[in-house]
């Protein structure tokens, strides 16, 4: 499936440039900002492979996928440093390419794979937010997924309208992708949250009235 494809070098590409990016800015040496970059375009679809019956060992397969995150990530790194200050402008932007098309990609996987629902839904939000949460999480940072920002529930959406075959067709995935990409910004731009009840710092506050 071409649309296929296409998602799978985007998110590739964005996704490898936003570890290696995040890597640099934690002071990483040239390996760590390679492995994170891989482990961020890569550890999402490992997740969903495994959680949906498909070997891992089929990402070794994806050797042209390999070499063109080799290749973003050393791009990268070469870049100046005077062009890498405007990361935090553009690294939500390429952070959200690689949300929307991985989650696209997750959900058709598990859709070509006769998957019911809530499992092309599971796979679209491992997909497209499996490596952010693994960067995260290697970088010492909080992943953004649990944060009270909206991110994975645009993958979940994507799920949904791709389960339940809304979406189909080509330039349809295309409009999707766009506007995952679009909503994604947007939920930054205007600070939209999720609901978060914060108990401990509740229980903190509370101790600090009692003494």
């Amino acid at each position: 499936m071409i649309t296929w494809d296409v998602m799978t070098i985007i998110g590739t590409i964005a996704f490898a440039v936003s570890g290696g990016i995040i890597a640099m800015e934690e002071e990483y040496d040239i390996l760590g900002v390679y492995v994170l970059g891989l482990v961020t375009a890569f550890g999402g679809g490992a997740i969903r492979n495994l959680l949906i019956g498909v070997p891992v060992s089929a990402l070794w397969e994806q050797g042209y996928m390999f070499q063109l995150a080799m290749l973003s990530i050393t791009v990268i790194f070469l870049f100046p440093n005077g062009l890498l200050k405007h990361w935090r402008r553009w690294g939500n932007f390429f952070d959200a390419i690689g949300l929307a098309s991985f989650a696209i990609q997750g959900a058709l996987y598990a859709t070509e794979m006769g998957h019911p629902i809530s499992a092309v839904v599971v796979a679209a939000v491992l997909t497209g937010s499996g490596g952010g949460i693994i960067r995260d999480v290697l970088a010492g940072r909080k992943p953004v997924v649990f944060k009270a920002e909206i991110y994975a529930v645009w993958a979940a959406l994507a799920g949904l309208l791709i389960g339940f075959n809304i979406i189909k067709g080509s330039y349809s995935l295309y409009f999707l992708f766009i506007a995952l990409v679009i909503l994604r910004m947007a939920s930054l731009q205007y600070k939209w949250r999720l609901p978060v009840k914060a108990i401990g710092q509740q229980q903190q506050n509370n101790q600090q009235t009692f003494m």
